[in-house]
């Protein structure tokens, strides 16, 4: 099968679509044959083993993981033994390492049926990104109807998904993002957009229930001025690192866990895991109408270090797609 292949650490000259072996399903696996995945921050954050401490995770002297892509939208393929509810023919959506490839293998607790109402291409691009923001509303944060929600990042990956689930659940929610994106913010239920290039929202004197910051670029004090009394900060890590290449956002977590017993606010990290039960919840929302995913563009596989560098270096508004 063709799958991208990353070599070693290093920029998007280390991915080579190139002839590997088809995995075979262990048993609890389903192997799926993969019609669309989607790029993520994650795949630039291994491409290039940044930040450094986390190859300690990645691999060291090289990703362990050496075919690229976290979430897809397939058809089974195959299922291994003990997997029950799908079947050969289904059409689903997952999480697994190595999705820019034509069959993925993926555990059965990270894998369940696909949206009806979505092509694949905007199937493929729900999975990480919108179980991230749902875990961190739902289950973290636990946003009620009426709460006001601030979402640092509103336009990105996760940020599209945030605003919608929070809505969905009957919050106010309010988008930081640029002025270029707040029409599409505003389009997906956010009440108030703040353009982050003209207004610093921790020092606007709005006070919000819950801050969901995707971004990373304020401190713990900043974003605590945006709390109300009681209210509940979710950190996500983001792209913005002041522990810089060699230790990323381990600085702004590492404070968040000393404060944290100290302070009224709830300080809390953000740790999103693949579950079937999520992509069942999300696939409910979907359906219902009240989520659709954003897909700014796809590319095909061949051209999957292309959609990372478009993700790294342009400023990438909601979510880009690798047709398979």
């Amino acid at each position: 099968m063709k799958a991208v292949v990353q070599d070693g650490y290093g920029g998007w000259d280390t991915l080579a679509l190139r002839e590997v072996e088809r995995p075979v399903p262990a048993p609890g696996e389903v192997l799926v044959r993969v019609r669309a995945a989607s790029v993520n921050a994650y795949d630039w954050h291994y491409l290039r083993g940044d930040p450094k401490i986390a190859r300690l995770a990645f691999g060291l002297r090289g990703p362990r993981a050496a075919i690229r892509g976290r979430d897809f939208a397939g058809v089974v393929e195959t299922a291994g033994a003990g997997v029950t509810g799908l079947a050969p023919g289904d059409e689903v959506y997952g999480e697994a390492d190595g999705a820019f490839a034509e069959f993925v293998c993926v555990a059965d607790g990270a894998v369940d049926r696909k949206p009806a109402r979505l092509t694949f291409e905007q199937a493929a691009a729900v999975p990480l990104a919108a179980n991230t923001a749902l875990t961190g509303l739902r289950d973290v944060a636990a946003v009620r109807a009426g709460d006001s929600v601030l979402i640092n990042g509103a336009s990105g990956g996760v940020g599209t998904f945030a605003v919608q689930i929070a809505r969905a659940y009957g919050a106010e929610v309010t988008g930081v993002c640029s002025a270029r994106n707040a029409d599409l913010v505003r389009s997906l239920g956010a009440g108030e957009v703040v353009d982050y290039t003209r207004e610093d929202f921790t020092r606007s004197g709005h006070r919000h229930d819950v801050v969901l910051d995707l971004v990373g670029n304020r401190s713990l004090t900043a974003l605590r001025r945006a709390l109300a009394p009681g209210g509940t900060l979710v950190l996500s890590g983001g792209g913005f690192y002041e522990g810089g290449s060699l230790l990323g956002p381990m600085p702004l977590f590492f404070r968040r866990r000393l404060l944290g017993p100290f302070v009224r606010e709830r300080l809390r990290e953000l740790p999103a895991k693949p579950a079937k039960e999520n992509l069942t919840a999300l696939r409910d929302l979907i359906d219902a109408g009240k989520v659709t995913p954003v897909v700014e563009r796809t590319y095909p596989l061949g051209e999957a270090a292309r959609a990372i560098r478009h993700m790294e270096v342009e400023h990438t508004r909601a979510k880009i797609v690798v047709t398979v």
